[in-house]
Formats: C-alpha cells, structure tokens, sequence
C-alpha cells in the first residue's frame, strides 16, 4: 500500500493502458466510464481498502480456492462494490496490476464463460463483491454489507462507486435516505460524476446538479474533489476516518474517457467501437 501521490499516478497510468489495450482487444467495452474512475479506483485498491493484506493467499491460486477464500464472511477485509458495473474492465485492470489476476487473463474480456464478464458477476470473479449491470442496485447492497459489519461490531470499511447517469435511479435516493439512520460512517460512496450518460449529457437528460446539495440534505458527511487528482482523493478519505456517526460520499468530477490532462478519448464515447488508428494515438498518448 502507498500513500504517495506519484506512486498512485503512475499505477493509474498502467491501469488506463490495460484497460484499453484489454477493451480494444476485446471489440467491445464500455471505454469512457471506464475510463472516468481510473484515479478513483487506483486510490481505493493500492492505497485505501486493506486487499493487499490478502494478496499473497489468493495469488496464483485456481479461481475455486481464491472464491473460497475472499468470500469468507469472517475474512476481516474491506467491500468493494462497482455498482457501475459497465465500467468494470478498469476494475479488471487494476486487479492484475496489484497481482490478483494475472494479465493474460485480461485477454479474456467478454468470452464466454470467462471470469471477467463485461458487468462484474460476483459467482464468478472472486475481487468483487457485488453483481452489478442494473444501475442503481449496489449501492444498497453496499449498505447492507456496511449494516451488517456494525451490528457485528466489526471495523471494516464498504466502498461502493455509483455513476452520475445511475443517480437518476430512485433507489440510490432510497438508500442514501437510509444509510444516516443507521449511522453507518463505515460507508463511503464515491461519485463518478462524468458528466455524462449513454444518451448524452445530465444536463440534457436528468439534471441532478446541485448534487453536493442533495446527499447534504440526506445528512451524509459531503465532499466534492477532482476525481482525477489523487493528492485531492488522498485527502478526501483523510478527512473521513475523523468524521463519525454518519456516512461519507465523496463526489469526484471526472472526465467521460479521460486519458490524462486536457486529453479526452473518443469524445467521451460511452461504448464506442475503437479503430486501430485511434487505438494507436491513445498508445502512444499514454506511453509518452
């Protein structure tokens, strides 16, 4: 684990040029969410969650061994919920990076029968805790791992990612009515808030800005950082272990597609098909 900006950054780094390489290959993907929660997920997987502490127990073990294992109700690690499932091929990514996976395994995006679907299936891939596809459920089953953890007297921490376009499911509003009744301050949520859905923009399809204003006035512990700044991430999960009594949603603003500063891949395209051409100037963005 690391604390160090830099470290994170260039783990990143690696994680966009998998995820790319690993979509392109694959013919099909969801390129720009996945790409949007880079930073975010870089931040929780080698810096936050306590996963690595288990790494050495499910490397290069069969997929039978590494379910039993991380599946164990009494393992004392954190959850981790995708609840924007499309954007799971970064997930994939950052797990083969960190070692929990191993890479050519990525080459088997979306074959059939592969762990490594292209909405994350927790029967199947061991390094995720919930299935997810149907926008707006994982943040509830995020709370109710994070539920189940206090009333066990448990300290472990439940981190669920959620997209912007999902945030016009109601069933995230019923559950962020119901994480601060419960006083669930080992939930963190974090916003991938991209600006952008499969349709086109929030703004023209279901404006839900001022959305720091709405999880205030649902009595959650607020912040609102650049999602791709990592020092600015650090900070945010800083400032949460000294907050407590209620729970924590961090909204990241993000780039639709981002490959790095000022640089946008495929106009932030949610699913689109990616040319050798363009294949190519993102490799070589990436790589310079």
């Amino acid at each position: 684990m690391t604390k160090n900006p830099k470290e994170i950054e260039d783990l990143a780094k690696k994680i966009r040029l998998l995820t790319l390489k690993t979509i392109f290959e694959a013919g099909s993907g969801h390129i720009g969410s996945s790409l949007s929660l880079v930073e975010i997920i870089a931040t929780l997987l080698f810096s936050e969650m306590n996963w690595l502490d288990y790494l050495e127990e499910v490397k290069d073990k069969n997929n039978e061994k590494q379910l039993a294992y991380f599946s164990n109700p009494d393992l004392k690690r954190d959850r981790f919920v995708l609840s924007k499932g499309h954007g799971v091929p970064s997930w994939y990514a950052a797990t083969a990076l960190a070692g929990f996976i191993k890479e050519e395994e990525l080459k088997t995006l979306r074959v059939i029968n592969s762990r490594l679907q292209g909405h994350p299936e927790r029967n199947r891939f061991p390094f995720i805790d919930a299935t997810t596809g149907s926008l707006g459920q994982g943040q509830s089953e995020a709370l109710g791992y994070a539920l189940a953890k206090k009333i066990q007297g448990r300290d472990e921490r439940v981190f669920c990612v959620i997209g912007d376009g999902e945030s016009n499911e109601g069933q995230v509003w019923e559950a962020a009515m119901s994480a601060p009744k419960f006083k669930l301050d080992n939930l963190v949520v974090i916003v991938d808030f991209n600006k952008k859905q499969s349709e086109g923009t929030n703004r023209e399809i279901m404006d839900i800005e001022p959305l720091d204003k709405k999880w205030e006035a649902f009595n959650w512990h607020v912040q609102r950082v650049d999602g791709h700044d990592v020092t600015a991430l650090l900070k945010a999960f800083e400032e949460i272990k000294e907050i407590k009594g209620k729970p924590h949603v961090i909204i990241a603003d993000t780039q639709k597609g981002c490959l790095g500063k000022d640089c946008v891949f495929m106009s932030g395209g949610h699913n689109p098909t990616i040319s050798q051409e363009t294949y190519d100037e993102a490799i070589n963005f990436l790589a310079a």
